[in-house]
């Protein structure tokens, strides 16, 4: 039918041109060639686009697999020296916080000495301070009053009493007294008068007080010093130590912190390295195969055109177009500028200089809109020549213009660089979100699905299992009537046949003239076999009840199976995209935190970027923005020219 409205569609075409079969075939043969050839051109062109994307990319994922790579390196080597560093300052800092335990014991323990000392030497000091000056005031008195030795030894005895510091001066002046009188020496009073001899021997005693009393002194002096240096140099040190400590600890909890980050941006960077392996392996395998489709396409195009053009060889020839060869040659194919007739290439030049005319508009291109105004003043000839010469030249330009390309220092490339990185990282996981929530809603709305399809299952089986007993119900009451209605039907006959037989018999013996009534017999074969009919239906609809039941019983217990199973299958299903829903779930949580990092990066990134405007950027226009700007004017006559040879411009 559709080859038949085509032949009519098609002899309508010829009828209303006044054009040949064989020409119309031509005609469209080329038309197929030219459109063939210009595909094959546009695949070529989209391919090559695709390569140069695909080495772009590899060129892209390569640096940043040798960068990670390089950061992993370097984080791996930072990280083990934190390590050891904070595990040598967590030894330090155990040793100082001993020796610190140390020196401060020793000097608890120094102190605690000395004021023991301390006491001990104020009491000897007092005590022989109070006995230096009790001896004195003795010396005093007795010089100024003439003593003998009784009145001396009673003063001496009193002042005792009264003053505890005269006990030991009394004690040595007594042990003088017994030691004079053991060596012979007779009695004081016998060789001096008055107190002559007491004073001599008090002042000597007073003499050996308060030398004893300045030894005290001098060794609690030694002691003193002593102590304070001790304690000045354990003090110093316990301080020096402190420091030292504080500052190891300092130490110690800046570098747990870097070996943290470091620990952090490690993650991160072999996680980073590993996507971009992974895309750049998949990109290859996609590549490769495209590739090899590519190349079939391409085959399997030049083999349509050859045999396209082999049949309009074929079909141009004298022998196959008789008398139409004459005015269809068409053994080698001419080009599409060649076949136009004027009217056609006025059209065409217009829509082409109404194609660059609206894109001048869109780029806002003064060469694109001259060229238009030149297109429609010119001949059809010229303005191809017009737009070779405007492409060749546009392309100069552009080669030229990029010989004078200059970009920023270091700073700014490497800031480019992080921010073209840390972008395509959050684009990256964006669009993983972005995925990830399509997914999760997706497996909510399938979850859904499932539990709604679990339901009418349920369902179904109920009201099958419903329609299936009331439909049995009443197939054996059909059976059952028809078995009884067949057997009743039967019966009838039996006696119907019996006399109806019977009185035929009876008949042929009577006499002619004597007829006698033997019935309805005009009607005993419709009777019959009206009988036999319904005796065969009730059997008939006994076969084909019995039948349906049994083919009925076989669907319902089909359903019932394939519906338990499904039910099942549907539920298992369930449960694991509730595991999957979950997991994505997760990856999602994940993939938001790792986002919010990445946005972190990038917007210091961002601000230092700013920061770096004035005094990198210095034009209006990028180079990139003329670039493309030069480029869209291109493609533009590109499409021009197509439009005018209808074939891709290289």
């Amino acid at each position: 039918m559709v080859r038949q409205v085509a032949l009519l569609a098609l002899g309508a075409v010829v009828t209303a041109s006044k054009v040949s079969p064989v020409q119309k075939v031509l005609q469209m043969m080329g038309e197929m060639v030219a459109k063939g050839e210009k595909a094959m051109e546009t695949e070529k062109k989209i391919m090559a686009t695709y390569d140069e994307w695909v080495s772009d990319e590899n060129t892209r994922l390569a640096q940043n697999i040798v960068t990670a790579t390089s950061d992993i390196e370097k984080l791996t080597a930072f990280i083990t020296k934190t390590d050891n560093d904070i595990e040598v300052l967590g030894s330090e800092i155990s040793e100082l916080d001993a020796l610190i335990q140390q020196k401060e014991a020793e000097l608890a323990q120094a102190t605690q000495i000395r004021e023991s000392e301390s006491v001990d030497y104020s009491a000897n000091q007092q005590d022989l301070a109070e006995s230096v000056d009790a001896l004195q005031r003795a010396i005093d008195k007795m010089k100024s009053e003439d003593y003998d030795r009784p009145q001396a030894m009673m003063m001496l005895q009193k002042m005792a009493v009264n003053k505890p510091a005269m006990r030991p001066v009394l004690a040595a002046f007594l042990a003088e007294n017994v030691m004079s009188r053991g060596s012979g020496a007779p009695d004081v009073a016998a060789f001096e008068t008055k107190s002559g001899g007491i004073i001599t021997l008090l002042e000597g005693l007073l003499e050996k007080f308060e030398k004893e009393l300045g030894d005290v002194e001098s060794a609690e002096t030694n002691k003193v010093q002593n102590y304070d240096m001790n304690k000045q140099q354990l003090t110093d040190l316990i301080s020096y130590s402190n420091n030292n400590r504080d500052e190891k600890a300092a130490s110690k909890a800046g570098l747990t912190s870097e070996s943290g980050k470091a620990k952090g941006d490690l993650a991160a960077t072999q996680k980073s390295k590993a996507a971009d392996e992974k895309t750049t392996a998949e990109m290859n395998s996609i590549h490769g195969q495209k590739t090899e489709a590519f190349a079939g396409n391409q085959e399997v195009r030049k083999q349509e055109l050859a045999a396209l053009n082999k049949a309009i060889e074929i079909i141009s020839a004298p022998n196959v177009a008789d008398s139409y060869a004459g005015h269809v040659n068409l053994a080698q194919k001419p080009s599409f500028l060649q076949t136009q007739s004027t009217s056609q290439r006025v059209a065409i030049k217009n829509r082409a200089a109404a194609l660059l005319q609206n894109r001048a508009r869109l780029l806002s291109s003064k060469t694109l809109a001259m060229l238009a105004e030149d297109i429609k003043a010119n001949p059809f000839a010229k303005v191809v020549d017009m737009i070779k010469s405007l492409l060749a030249k546009l392309k100069e330009e552009a080669a030229a213009e990029a010989d004078h390309k200059a970009w920023c220092d270091k700073e700014l490339k490497d800031n480019k660089h992080k921010r073209n990185k840390k972008t395509a990282q959050s684009e990256k996981l964006s669009a993983e979100i972005d995925d990830l929530t399509a997914t999760i809603a997706s497996q909510g709305k399938k979850i859904a699905t499932l539990n709604k399809e679990q339901q009418d299952l349920t369902k179904a089986m109920g009201e099958a299992t419903s329609d299936r007993n009331a439909e049995k119900a009443e197939n054996v009451a059909t059976m059952a009537d028809a078995q009884a209605g067949a057997e009743a039907v039967k019966s009838a006959l039996v006696v119907l046949r019996e006399f109806y037989s019977a009185q035929s018999t009876g008949f042929l013996q009577q006499v002619p003239e004597m007829k006698s009534y033997g019935g309805m017999q005009s009607a005993k074969g419709g009777i019959v076999g009206m009988l036999e009919v319904i005796v065969s239906d009730f059997v008939r609809l006994n076969a084909q009840t019995k039948s349906a039941e049994i083919q009925s019983a076989a669907e319902y217990d089909s359903f019932s199976k394939t519906a338990k199973a499904d039910k099942i299958a549907k539920h298992k299903l369930e449960v694991k995209t509730k595991l999957e829903k979950d997991q994505t779930e997760f990856d999602k949580s994940n993939a938001e935190k790792m986002l919010k990092g990445v946005d972190e990066e990038l917007s210091k990134a961002n601000a230092y970027f700013d920061q770096l405007k004035p005094e990198c950027i210095e034009i209006k226009v990028s180079f990139e923005d003329r670039v493309a700007a030069r480029k869209q004017e291109i493609q533009a006559l590109k499409d021009a020219y197509a439009m005018l040879d209808q074939k891709t411009v290289e």
